[in-house]
């Protein structure tokens, strides 16, 4: 099974996988409204906002799993929403990391980050760049999103689609 034929429920409930993103290039990062990095939200937005009309989408993973996103449902997507103006898609609350791992987040932990380190999401705000050719980038919690690694990745797959 490809990486982006692995079953997503959105936040609404609704199931999806990442095949109707194919011709994107899709940042998936695990998010949490009390962590300290929080403020990354905001900047994933204005990417979203910048990047959207030519081929871009940010794909948001609430999770719990370092106990910073207590929220549920349409109450943790309304305080998205009116803390940090999200528009971009938002995801039922998702483990990371663990034997209980969505898929999803299991297949995207074998990517080794710069460093050459895979393995575990390390704390909330992870990303991971797929490009349309299913190249997956990593990047780590403290990278914010629009670190020049990050945006370089970013334009250049978007000048290839």
């Amino acid at each position: 099974m490809s990486i982006r034929d692995i079953p997503l429920t959105t936040i609404s409930g609704s199931t999806t996988t990442l095949a109707e993103h194919s011709d994107k290039v899709v940042l998936i990062v695990n998010v949490a409204s009390k962590c300290g990095l929080a403020p990354q939200y905001d900047t994933l937005e204005a990417m979203y906002q910048k990047y959207r009309d030519r081929g871009f989408i940010v794909l948001g993973f609430p999770s719990n799993q370092f106990f910073q996103e207590p929220g549920e449902g349409e109450a943790l997507e309304e305080t998205c929403r009116i803390n940090h103006g999200v528009t971009f898609p938002l995801f039922e609350k998702t483990k990371v990391n663990g034997k209980n791992a969505h898929p999803l987040y299991a297949e995207l932990t074998q990517t080794p980050d710069g460093s050459g380190k895979a393995g575990k999401v390390k704390w909330n705000f992870e990303k991971f760049v797929i490009t349309p050719d299913d190249t997956v980038h990593r990047f780590r919690p403290t990278t914010v999103p629009d670190a020049p690694e990050i945006v370089s990745v970013i334009e250049g797959a978007l000048a290839t689609v």
